[in-house]
């Protein structure tokens, strides 16, 4: 072993890479590591046997691991971490990698890979996991001393976590993970040729886009998820406080913005409310707040936002600028301090006619459902859990109906409290998400969305909920068909219904208690308020099973290449 000075071995330690590894992760603040072992991580694991500091969490698939890594990063604004081996076991990683990058997710991706002599020699599970991975990743390293696990896991740390936020990878050799090394905690300031995260703010185009305010008598904002990323939540209140701007919410934005706020409009887009898809259209003024534009926003592009004289886009990424919609006055940098700044110098706007006008748009078509006194109808559900949750609680859903029935009836309070994949769409997400959520946050109530297709993508991790009682209160609205397919194909394939009947299901309610969680059925209103109550004074997991209409459909709907004016109200048109 190479000779080491008094002063070395008084703040530096010899270890393997795995020893390091861990050591590091914990030098960065992670609580909680989700993950799934195999041949070549076995250094890393065995590594956790004697570090009894370090916490894991064995899921029982590696894209549970990854999805659990991600709610616990949306909901706690930390980076999220997964663990994976080499080949399939990295691989079963891609989709909750996309669906991370997708909605700029911070988290941290560790797979093992095969030993570096094996590499490229097609060795038993060896995956080019960077190769694979490069579209979907801020960032990738493929460790090859183990002398730089210290310095290549922080700056990974900084990378996830600055500027538009990401996930970025490490590829770890089952040799580098057994390496040994000089252990130093890497304190360095993390400089990055080409790198910056915090770009100067031009503050002249502050003022250009006050002074556009100033001219504007219809403004509107549109806040965007970025609003939550940057923790400029408080921010935005204030300054809507002080200019009285309406605001609209992309599916992201929605918890960014408080929804019983006088000047909340809600969600505007492909299932957004009329009010606020009927403001985007008659606005003179967009501003766009940590929002990319994307297509379930704007629907017809040529057809978006018809009477705004000035479009502003304010985004940490300058990529995002014009890539969509042409912006008239384009500020890049931190949501947060932009804000903060602009509060100071804005002056209030005079929008009460716009207030009215768009009052008006509520009061002529406002989120409503027809109500059965024989059937239960999800948004019931969704109205019943805000009332007995006071729109506290963090909501994780998985994608379809129920995703949107969720954006539209349920009323979040707090930042971070909607955890949904809006960019990749990833059916399977939402209960791990929950999960990793509920880890996250220990004292909140935690409730996983799931429709009985997605609940089945990910259902194998009700074990870790039962096996670490991890109180999440899993909620599958059953209404035993592929629903957002369904209702697509109803309106847009002249009701050619196509591989969408999901009878052969389990019995969910068995499903949970063979996992050894409390399962409960409900089908009529009485029932779910008798269930749902129960399933709240009820400590640890519960999974609820609510039985809704195969053919209810969620209104109101913008269709493909129409804009945003021309929705379909369905029973309300």
């Amino acid at each position: 072993m190479q000779q080491t000075t008094q002063a070395q071995t008084q703040s530096t330690t010899w270890m393997t890479g795995s020893e390091a590894l861990l050591r590091g992760l914990l030098d960065e603040g992670v609580d909680t590591v989700f993950g799934y072992p195999g041949g070549s991580a076995l250094y890393i694991y065995d590594a956790m046997t004697h570090n009894k500091e370090f916490k894991h969490i064995l899921t029982r698939h590696e894209q549970g691991a990854v999805h659990a890594a991600d709610g616990y990063a949306r909901s706690t604004g930390k980076v999220g971490v997964c663990i994976a081996t080499s080949g399939p076991g990295a691989t079963n990683l891609v989709t909750g990698i996309a669906t991370a990058h997708m909605d700029s997710i911070p988290m941290v991706i560790i797979t093992a890979n095969v030993p570096t002599s094996l590499i490229g020699t097609d060795a038993f599970q060896e995956a080019d996991i960077i190769a694979i991975t490069m579209p979907i990743t801020k960032h990738s390293y493929s460790v090859r001393d183990a002398a730089d696990i210290p310095r290549i896991l922080h700056e990974a740390f900084y990378l996830a976590n600055s500027g538009r936020k990401g996930p970025v990878l490490i590829d770890i050799p089952k040799d580098i993970s057994n390496a040994k090394l000089l252990y130093e905690p890497y304190k360095e300031e993390i400089q990055l040729r080409g790198y910056e995260p915090d770009p100067t703010v031009d503050i002249e185009r502050i003022a250009d886009w006050l002074s556009a305010i100033a001219e504007a008598e219809r403004p509107l904002i549109i806040a965007g998820g970025g609003i939550v990323h940057s923790n400029a939540s408080e921010e935005l209140l204030r300054f809507v406080d002080r200019t009285q701007i309406p605001v609209v919410s992309t599916l992201h934005g929605l918890s960014g913005f408080p929804s019983g706020h006088p000047y909340a409009v809600g969600m505007a887009g492909h299932h957004g409310n009329y009010a606020a898809n009927m403001a985007i259209q008659h606005a003179d003024l967009i501003i766009s707040l940590g929002s990319r534009f994307d297509d379930r926003l704007t629907m017809k592009v040529g057809g978006f936002a018809p009477q705004a004289r000035r479009i502003v886009h304010i985004d940490i990424d300058p990529a995002e600028i014009d890539k969509i919609i042409k912006a008239d006055i384009s500020i890049i940098g931190d949501l947060k301090g932009i804000l903060a700044f602009a509060s100071k110098l804005a002056a209030l706007s005079n929008t009460a006619g716009w207030m009215e006008q768009i009052r008006q748009y509520q009061s002529q078509h406002p989120l409503r459902y027809n109500d059965s006194d024989s059937e239960l109808k999800p948004q019931y559900v969704l109205e019943m859990m805000h009332k007995a949750s006071h729109g506290d609680a963090i909501i994780s859903t998985d994608v379809g109906q129920h995703q949107m029935w969720t954006a539209q009836f349920y009323k979040f309070n707090q930042p971070r409290s909607l955890l949904s994949s809006g960019g990749l769409g990833t059916m399977g997400f939402g209960f791990p998400a929950a999960i990793g959520a509920q880890i996250g946050n220990p004292e909140r109530l935690v409730i996983s969305v799931n429709g009985d297709g997605g609940m089945q993508m990910c259902a194998q991790e009700m074990a870790i909920c039962a096996v670490h009682q991890i109180p999440v209160k899993i909620v599958v609205l059953n209404n035993r068909v592929l629903g957002m397919v369904r209702q697509q194909q109803e309106l847009m394939y002249e009701n050619r219904l196509s591989q969408i009947d999901l009878a052969g299901s389990p019995d969910f309610v068995l499903l949970a208690e063979a996992y050894g969680i409390k399962g409960l059925r409900a089908s009529t209103k009485e029932e779910a308020d008798a269930a749902w109550k129960e399933a709240l004074d009820t400590p640890g997991p519960v999974l609820v099973e609510f039985v809704i209409p195969m053919d209810e459909n969620v209104y109101p709907m913008v269709l493909g290449g129409t804009a945003l004016d021309e929705m379909i109200l369905g029973e309300f048109e």
